[in-house]
């Protein structure tokens, strides 16, 4: 059954919606996370950027983007306002102009001893378990998602 006639068949109520549990979920994310951001003076997608930076010092700004799902253009200026924060460093790559590495500073990586703070298992109200099971499937949801989206723009 095509999309179009399983829509007329459904119940299409927006709480049937995966899509919008994922997006409605996400925002939840961001509002229990804003409290403990707040005390280190960081939005949520600087605070990514930093997680990602700890896992993978010294990336180009492209490769920090494909990382974080996150274009140049958007990428950029979170990265001038934790450079200015004094949390990292971009230089150009000497040994080719056209890239620009991003490296964390002291104050970047000393950041990382507040995030066990971050951790929202426990408001999450799932076991460890049940966390982990639903972060891999929520991954392999994204990956199949973009991989069918590759395969749709191919055609």
């Amino acid at each position: 059954m095509k999309f179009a006639e399983q829509a007329k068949t459904s119940n299409m109520k927006l709480s049937n919606f995966l899509c919008f549990a994922v997006y409605s979920t996400n925002l939840a994310f961001g509002k229990a996370f804003r409290p403990l951001l707040k005390q280190l003076g960081l939005t949520y997608t600087q605070y990514i950027t930093i997680v990602a930076l700890w896992e993978d010092e010294n990336l180009t700004v492209g490769a920090l983007g494909e990382k974080l799902f996150l274009e140049s253009n958007t990428l950029t200026p979170i990265l001038k306002k934790l450079e200015a924060m004094g949390y990292l460093l971009r230089q150009r790559d000497p040994e080719d102009e056209r890239q620009v590495r991003i490296s964390l500073t002291k104050s970047g990586r000393k950041l990382r001893e507040c995030r066990n703070e971050m951790g929202l298992i426990d408001a999450s109200g799932l076991s460890q378990n049940e966390f982990k099971r639903l972060q891999k499937a929520i991954v392999k949801l994204r990956s199949n998602l973009i991989q069918s989206t590759n395969v749709q723009s191919t055609r």
